[in-house]
């Protein structure tokens, strides 16, 4: 039940008709007796800058969920930043202290490294593979640098997006060894799928499975289905994996924590949730 004294967490973006946060942290609040609220708000590029800020006026918001397309264009609207903020580029929550201002955080790549932990990755000394360094790919890398691997090395298909985010890597983590190299996953003892490839049915692979170690974690943000062609691949090598929902479950305690609301864990929010993966 919503009342005078319900806190809000704006979930923001466009189009809101695929939004499911909504029916993932509102069972759980409801769950814990706590009176808060997600609700999502659909907001156009053009308009956002001027919606984002007046949003904020408002008394009893707590913080945001930001969405595409809005994750980049966010970064420059906020007092503070966190490291990873700054090396992906993009900041996917935001946080209204008591004073007013305002500071953001991006959770995908923590998420993704949460899930990691839990199925028993060692991050220290880890050298990784990154496929794609897009927004998820570059907030992946900077949560892996965050949580002290030692070598990370970036592939795309363009090349200059690669060389820019090794460059910020390198400056925010000048002990880390960074490299722009190819998909070749030989060698590493995590390499991770952040491309969209595994969308569509007849996608080609990522990267070379047949070159995968049986020690090598592999990872994947494809969440269309959980055990994509790719897990299925590195399955049959006898590889670990961290399935495309892992991140999403794995993300939302790291949220709700910045909010102050507590913790939880995956399965606590699976059992509750209103929605199937």
């Amino acid at each position: 039940m919503i009342s005078g004294k319900t806190t809000l967490i704006a979930h923001i973006g466009y189009p809101t008709e695929a939004f499911k946060a909504p029916l993932i942290y509102n069972p759980w609040f409801d769950q814990r007796g706590i009176d808060a609220v997600v609700v999502p708000m659909g907001v156009k590029a053009e308009d956002y800058p001027v919606v984002m800020k007046s949003l904020f006026k408002l008394t009893n918001i707590r913080g945001a969920l930001i969405t595409m397309p809005h994750k980049v264009t966010t970064v420059e609207l906020l007092d503070e930043v966190t490291t990873t903020v700054k090396i992906a580029g993009a900041c996917n929550a935001i946080l209204k202290r008591v004073d007013g201002t305002l500071v953001g955080d991006m959770f995908d790549g923590t998420g993704f490294t949460r899930g990691l932990r839990r199925k028993g990755f060692v991050f220290d000394d880890a050298k990784c593979l990154v496929v794609g360094t897009g927004g998820v790919g570059s907030a992946i890398a900077a949560s892996l640098a965050a949580d002290g691997v030692a070598l990370i090395a970036l592939c795309d298909t363009d090349p200059a997006p690669a060389e820019g985010l090794a460059a910020r890597l390198r400056n925010h983590y000048p002990r880390l060894d960074v490299h722009v190299r190819g998909s070749d996953p030989a060698g590493y003892d995590l390499v991770v799928n952040a491309t969209p490839l595994g969308m569509k049915a007849g996608d080609p692979l990522p990267f070379d499975v047949t070159r995968l170690a049986p020690t090598t974690f592999v990872g994947e943000v494809v969440m269309k289905e959980e055990i994509t062609p790719l897990l299925k691949a590195a399955q049959d090598r006898g590889c670990l994996f961290v399935v495309g929902t892992d991140m999403l479950f794995e993300m939302i305690p790291a949220y709700l924590e910045f909010f102050g609301f507590g913790t939880t864990t995956p399965n606590e929010l699976r059992a509750v949730a209103k929605v199937a993966y």
